[in-house]
Parts: C-alpha cells; structure tokens; sequence
C-alpha cells in the first residue's frame, strides 16, 4: 500500500542565533526526506510549507522538535492527495524545494522605511475552544446588558478579499468586520482608518493559520490605550475546524495557500458565488483572475466556458475600472505573476519575497517613473547615451526621464600653454550641445556662444566647489514634478546624485514626499548650510566604485559618505570595479532589478 501525501505547515518566532547554519539544515533534512514546498528563514524565526509523504513530514517534525528553538511550535500536519495538476502545483510551489533568507517573516507594510510592530507585544492567543467559547458567550447576553458587553466585542478578519468570499466566521450577535483588502500589506492602512471603531472594543482576530494575527494584533496594541484587548484566534481557522469538524460558526471553506486550495467542514453549504451569474460557487482551482489587478475571482464552470472578455473582481469595480478593452497580457507574464500568488503557510510568506508588475487600468503594465539627474557639465542629450544600456535592460519595469540641469554652462577651453591655444583652436560652439549643472549659483551659468579659456587646469574634484544654488535647483525640480509628473523614483548620476540627496532631505523636513524611492550613483555628499544634516528615510540604492582606482573623479570614500546619510534599514549599496559609469552587467544588473522590484 503506497504511503499517504500530507502537507505541513509551521510558523516559529524566535531570534535565530545563525540563520546560515538554518538554512543548511533545511536544505539537507528536506532534501533527503523528499520534501517539496517553501521554507523561509528570517533573522525572527521561520515560516514553512512543505509537502511529501506522511513518514517523511512526521520524520522532519521529530527532527525539529530535538531542536530547542523550536519548542511550543504548532506543527499543522495533514493528511490530503497530492496536486491535482502541475499548475496548482506550480503555482502553490510544490514542484521543487525553496529554501531562502528574508529580513522578516511577514511584510506588515509596503513601505520599506516603516518598521513592523514588535511581535511581543501580540494579542492574547486563544485556543479553538476558548474562540468559540467568546462566540458563543456572546449571543447568551441578555437584553440589559447589551449595550455594555454585546457592543464590546468586534470580530476582525485579518485576510484578504478572495479568502473572505468563499468562507468566514458568522455569529449574528457580534459585529463582524471584514477589510475587503487585496493583500495583507494594505491591512495597516485599514485599521489606521478604522482606529476608533476598535479603540475600547475586544477586538478577537483570526486568519488562516495564524501568523498574521501575530503581526496584525501587536499593531493595533501598539496604538496604547483603548487597544489593549486584542485576542487572536491560535492555530488560524485550520485548528478551529480541526475541533469543530461540523464548522462552528465557521461558513464555507477555508481559502489555504498550498496545493489542497481550500479546506471545508462537514457543512456542504457554498458561500461564495460566481462573478459573471451570480451562482453559487467556490472553487478556486481553475484560478480565474481579475484582468487589472491579478487577485484571484471565482468564475463558475459554465462561464469559464464562455467568450468574455475580462474579468474584473469587486475592488475594480469600486474603483471605476473595466471599461475599456484590455491589451492581451503574454503567457510567460501571466506565468510570473500566478507563481508569485502561491505562498507559504499563508500569503506573508510571499510578500516577504514579493515581484510583481503592476497592470493599470488599461490592463497595460504599468512602469516605474524613473526621473534621472545627469552629473556636472552634462546634458539630458548626453546622458540618455550613457544610461542607453540601463534603460534597454530594464525596459519591462522602468521609464526614464531625463531633464537638464537648470543652469546653462559656458563652454570651457583647457590649454597648457598659450602656444596649445593657437595651435589647436577649439571647436565651432555650433556642434557643441550646451551643458549644465546643478547646485552652482545662477552667476555662474552662461548665455555666452563661444568659448573661453579655463582660469585654471582642470580639476577632477571641481564638483566639491559647486554649492550654492541649491533653492534654485530645487525650486526647478519642483517645477519639473508637476509638469511631468508624478514619478515612483529619482535617480542621481555623479552631481545628480548630491543633488537628488539634498532634494530628498529638504523634502522630508518639510514634510513633503514626491519620490518613493532613490537610486545615487557615483554619489557624493555635499554640505548645505540651508539644511541639518538628518538621517534621510527613504529607500536607496548606492552604486559606485569600490575604490581600485578606476573612478577618478568621485573616490569611492565621497561614494560611502553619502550612503552614510540614509537610514541603513533601507539601503542597499553595490560597489563595483570600474570607472565612473553605471554598471549594466551581471550580478549589478539584477541586484538593481532587485531593488526596483520592492516598489511595483
């Protein structure tokens, strides 16, 4: 008799004392046990999916449990068939192993500067029984005493809408709140709007398995006084049916992000209902998806069959879209993004790893803004040449714009000697494509047509004296924001890059935010004496030499200096061997595709 298939599922948080050493012993142990699926180790602990057979699970659960960081770890093993098509399997990642290092288990935010709620201060777990113990205390209220108890207690579902549809808790003595969100990502922004509904309320979570309570519920006790009372549901939904196989006040199915898709109770009644006719309907498996945003929709067999055009889920419709036709969207792209849908445990796991491409409402992918500062005595002209090869390799997620500088450059003449000007005259100022720079004062920008001799040899660090036009550069930055605008980014060539800093920095002490993110390249830190000199939290990418030489104008310590005024938190840094250019060659290419892919 062949041995039975199984899945199993776990969260531990707990500091990892060496994560490498982890990531060994995950590779090793569920290679040799044949075990497929998704494990992720962070710095705070583990989240793991995996699949194989029952001995095998069970042999890799003895092996953790001899392991004191493990201890008190709920282990949700569970018996099932194997994918039902290499698709699901594909997509929920039960066709290969994937071990990888995150920075944390769950991405509580998209914002990379915003630091997560620390997961001591969690809401208070209760068991199955104890959960529904509190629903079912809750309809024996008696009249009078109503409006003080009954009104006190708030059910909130910590998924996302197309778990909620096919299944959730329904009691019709308590309030229910479902945030009808897209991804867990957008359930900060939720409870920020709702935060005077729960204050002074018994706030009682539950998710799938339980990791996004963790993180959810230490939010909302982070808010202080009137959200203290936050209790979570141990275990997730999974537990609950466990005990109460009939359901309970569970309906539906339990959405799971594995290859079993969802999980039911003994109850047969269907929650959910068909986009298109409306009919009763819950099966995820064919794996139907909003044309715009990509979340899963429940499209019935019979629909499935028929010739429409798009599908557009709830939240598109609220906000307008599906009127126009959509730009078919390839396969190898619809390919990318159904894998990126399947998840660990529950969906955190993928928005620890998350690459997305964005679809706007025209059901074109929409690129990343990218507004681009050329360095000193260039132009737009000449830079668009330089940054040729890193707009081409990054075309499918990027859009440059390039501007030139807001003061204009007079033409500079270097001779040694009065006999190198008259023998080697310079060049007609017709050819010339005119040049400038940012950060100098506009006396010394230039209408002159021809060229004049330097007043001394040129000097490599000239850049280190170009400083006092800040406010006119910014001002003309400003301008160029709202004419062409609005851009997802900025990124700073050279003088570029000192300029795009102190951008950054006058925009955050004034409270202002045009760019989500920026990338400084042969950077420098220049000192203005407009601005304090403040850690800058915005994500940024640095690149720049690594100081063997190559680059002869911005030493690679200028380059570090520069790094050194933004938050490490959000950093990421790539030095390189070469000259004073932008490296478009591999590993440098994917590590800024890396970067840019945080903010699709």
């Amino acid at each position: 008799m062949a041995e039975p298939d199984g899945v199993l599922l776990y969260y531990k948080y707990a500091p990892v004392p060496d994560v490498a050493a982890l990531v060994r012993f995950y590779e090793s142990n569920c290679r040799s046990l044949g075990l497929l699926g998704r494990v992720r180790v962070a710095p705070d602990g583990v989240n793991v999916t995996v699949g194989g057979k029952m001995p095998a699970l069970e042999k890799h659960i003895e092996a953790l449990r001899s392991d004191s960081l493990f201890e008190g770890t709920d282990f949700k093993l569970a018996s099932c068939d194997g994918p039902s098509n290499e698709r699901i399997a594909r997509e929920c990642g039960f066709t290969d192993l994937s071990v990888r290092v995150v920075k944390e288990l769950v991405t509580f935010r998209s914002d990379p500067l915003l630091k997560p709620p620390e997961i001591s201060h969690a809401g208070k777990h209760l068991s199955a029984t104890e959960f529904h113990s509190v629903l079912q205390d809750a309809g024996k209220v008696s009249d009078s005493q109503a409006s003080t108890q009954e009104k006190q207690l708030l059910l909130l579902d910590a998924r996302n809408l197309y778990e909620t549809r096919i299944g959730k808790f329904q009691n019709p003595d308590v309030e229910t709140l479902d945030p009808e969100i897209r991804q867990y990502s957008d359930l900060p922004s939720w409870i920020d709007e709702h935060a005077e509904q729960l204050q002074g309320k018994n706030v009682l979570m539950y998710c799938t398995g339980g990791i996004r309570c963790e993180m959810a519920s230490a939010y909302i006790r982070s808010k202080g006084a009137g959200y203290e009372n936050v209790f979570q549901l141990y275990g997730g939904i999974q537990r609950y049916l466990e005990q109460f196989p009939d359901g309970g006040f569970f309906k539906g199915k339990n959405f799971v992000f594995d290859h079993r898709v969802s999980v039911g109770s003994q109850d047969t009644n269907i929650l959910g209902a068909c986009l298109i006719c409306g009919s009763s309907f819950d099966d995820y498996s064919s794996r139907c998806r909003c044309s715009y945003c990509r979340m899963l929709v429940l499209v019935c067999y019979s629909c499935q069959g028929k010739a429409v055009a798009e599908y557009v889920c709830e939240l598109c419709k609220k906000h307008c879209k599906g009127t126009g036709q959509l730009r078919s969207i390839k396969d190898d792209q619809l390919h990318m993004l159904d894998s990126l849908e399947a998840a660990t445990e529950v969906e955190t796991a993928l928005l620890s790893d998350h690459v997305s491409t964005s679809v706007n409402g025209n059901g074109h992918h929409r690129k990343l803004r990218i507004l681009c500062l050329h360095g000193f005595r260039q132009n737009a002209s000449n830079f668009k040449g330089r940054t040729a090869s890193l707009a081409k390799k990054l075309k499918n997620i990027a859009e440059f714009v390039l501007v030139n500088a807001p003061h204009e450059l007079p033409f500079i003449y270097h001779a040694s000697t009065q006999t190198d000007l008259h023998q080697t005259p310079p060049p007609s100022s017709e050819k010339c494509k005119k040049r400038f720079a940012w950060l100098i004062s506009s006396k010394t920008s230039s209408d002159e047509s021809g060229w004049k001799i330097a007043d001394e040899p040129f000097d490599p660090l000239q850049y280190q004296q170009q400083t006092e036009g800040f406010e006119e550069s910014y001002k003309f930055l400003k301008n160029v924001i709202s004419e062409l605008g609005p851009f997802d980014g900025i990124l700073g060539f050279s003088q570029g890059s000192a300029m795009a800093a102190l951008f950054l920095e006058q925009q955050q002490r004034i409270h202002e935010k045009d760019f989500r993110f920026a990338i400084l390249c042969s950077g420098f830190n220049v000192a203005s004496e407009k601005l304090g000199r403040e850690i800058i939290r915005c994500p940024s990418l640095h690149i720049f030499g690594d100081g063997r030489g190559r680059d002869r104008q911005i030493d690679s310590e200028e380059s570090r200096k520069l790094v050194g005024l933004f938050d490490e938190g959000c950093s990421v840094v790539i030095e390189h061997d070469m000259g004073h250019i932008i490296p478009t060659m591999a590993p440098y290419i994917d590590q800024m595709k890396g970067f840019l892919q945080r903010f699709m």
